[in-house]
């Protein structure tokens, strides 16, 4: 047993890593590899890990050096997605006590997708998270690639959305990037590839994040991080590395409220005809309006129409 724990010590730490059945603890006294009480054990949740990186804990030290978190902390707010499988209504808890969602997307290699953008900026939302894009692989720009990535970030700064256009291979844009990051926890999200462990490596040399090549084949990343793990910054901060996913099922919407989290259709919501406006199909729907007037972007509305559709099905259809 380290010599600053004592057995039958109470600390209160935060999760930074969590492997299978194991909870790394990061306290005042050192990281303490611990296991959850059985009481906490999914009881009536429906979630399906009751404890996430990033959440609070209060653990006592068991006499081998270990310990055994007694007590969770209540969450300021959490990154969600609907878990895997068909099983409808379960979600994931992808990380707790966060202030800022960076949806991370690369100029190619795998190119943008803007519906997986869209979900996770409505999840962010919903759960009260600031959030932005990153585009990473900026060397890659180039006349055919940066008509859509110019026509991306036009669309999303002009929401009020965050967007940052760098490469960590070159390291542009890394050093104002940085700031971003300093003295805030941020979490990187986005599919397998987009390169968000090189980005923490680049932000934190030495950090030792794990990455991969593309494969040439399918021009998608190969899965490094298989473990949510948050990263304690050397100028303040912590950075929050996650496992590359290829669709992000959204939870926990009604229908009818998906609109409030589109932040451009929140100024027509309440002039609409029927108060359940669902805004795909009724007659005196000021969203439609709007949209045919050309105030609500194509692809904006198309990706809230998918969101929509995945929603009435209970996600058993992840749109991407």
């Amino acid at each position: 047993m380290d010599d600053k724990l004592k057995a039958g010590e109470l600390l209160d730490g935060t999760v930074i890593r969590s492997t299978g059945s194991w909870y790394d603890v990061s306290t005042a006294g050192g990281t303490v590899a611990s296991k959850i009480r059985g009481r906490f054990r999914l009881e009536g949740r429906e979630e399906t890990n009751p404890i996430a990186v990033g959440d609070r804990v209060t653990i006592r030290v068991n006499e081998d050096g270990t310990g055994l978190i007694t007590e969770i902390h209540e969450r300021e707010n959490r990154l969600v997605r609907r878990a895997a499988g068909r099983r409808v209504g379960r979600e994931h808890v992808i990380v707790a006590n966060v202030d800022m969602v960076w949806v991370v997307q690369s100029v190619d290699l795998p190119p943008p997708n803007p519906g997986f953008i869209d979900r996770i900026l409505v999840v962010a939302a919903r759960n009260e998270l600031d959030a932005g894009i990153l585009f990473n692989k900026s060397d890659l720009i180039d006349d055919v690639r940066s008509p859509f990535i110019e026509e991306l970030t036009e669309l999303y700064e002009s929401l009020d959305y965050p967007v940052r256009i760098v490469s960590a291979e070159s390291e542009s844009g890394i050093a104002d990037l940085r700031g971003e990051f300093e003295e805030q926890t941020t979490v990187l999200v986005g599919p397998s590839g987009t390169g968000k462990s090189t980005l923490l490596n680049a932000i934190e040399p030495g950090l030792g994040a794990r990455t991969a090549e593309i494969s040439e084949r399918t021009r998608k990343g190969r899965h490094t991080t298989t473990n949510v793990t948050l990263y304690p910054l050397s100028f303040g901060g912590y950075a929050v590395d996650t496992p590359g996913v290829r669709e992000f099922g959204v939870l926990d919407f009604e229908p009818g409220d998906l609109a409030h989290y589109f932040v451009e259709f929140v100024p027509h919501i309440h002039d609409c005809r029927f108060p359940n406006c669902t805004h795909d199909h009724e007659p005196g729907c000021a969203i439609i309006d709007a949209f045919e007037r050309g105030e609500i972007s194509d692809l904006r509305y198309r990706n809230y129409l998918s969101i929509l559709d995945s929603l009435r099905l209970g996600e058993r259809d992840i749109g991407r």
